[in-house]
């Protein structure tokens, strides 16, 4: 009978070893977190020339207090109006910050944070081409971009593994030929290891 309660322990405790319920943003813990927005304002029909989107793809890190340390990578695609066509511009950056923890409900599913950011990264406009389809030469069509960004995120733990972020971010790149603020909000999806 000593040996059955010791096997069905034993099973039981294989069953449901983890972390238990509410331990969530523990310094040690890892993640990754995937993230789509938009950039400089509301793609519709009426404004979508000079409307991007970005994609990131980030991996973080907790520490004391929940605040956390992020480096990932991110890809910005926006259009600049030029006469009747648009001329597209593409960047590609590397991103390392530290996300501090402001607010955090007790029950631990929601969190609020603020981040800075320092950002590099490099910038193709049209494509690398300096001559466009009209005959016109761009004075840099290739350019590096260093800069920082401020973000403002609200995180929703859905499970003890999952959780769905909005985010809020403000960006300034020097080296752009877009301009050197940049205002991003969108959603992002995270896993926690």
């Amino acid at each position: 009978m000593k040996r059955q309660v010791f096997y069905l322990t034993m099973v039981l405790l294989a069953l449901f070893a983890g972390r238990a319920k509410a331990q969530r943003n523990l310094p040690g813990m890892k993640g990754v977190q995937f993230t789509a927005e938009m950039v400089d304002g509301f793609y519709s029909p009426g404004n979508r020339t000079d409307v991007g989107y970005a994609f990131s793809l980030a991996v973080f890190t907790y520490v004391k207090g929940g605040n956390k340390w992020v480096y990932g990578g991110e890809i910005i695609h926006r259009y600049s109006p030029y006469r009747t066509t648009r001329i597209p511009l593409a960047q590609y950056t590397g991103e390392a910050g530290y996300y501090y923890n402001f607010f955090s409900c007790p029950r631990k599913v929601v969190y609020l944070n603020i981040g800075l950011s320092g950002m590099l990264g490099y910038e193709a406009v049209n494509g690398g081409k300096r001559l466009l389809d009209d005959g016109a030469v761009l004075y840099e069509s290739e350019s590096f971009l260093c800069g920082g960004a401020v973000t403002l995120e609200a995180e929703a733990c859905l499970t003890d593994c999952f959780s769905l972020g909005f985010r809020l971010r403000e960006q300034i790149l020097w080296g752009s030929a877009a301009g050197y603020f940049h205002t991003q909000y969108g959603i992002s999806f995270k896993y926690i290891f």
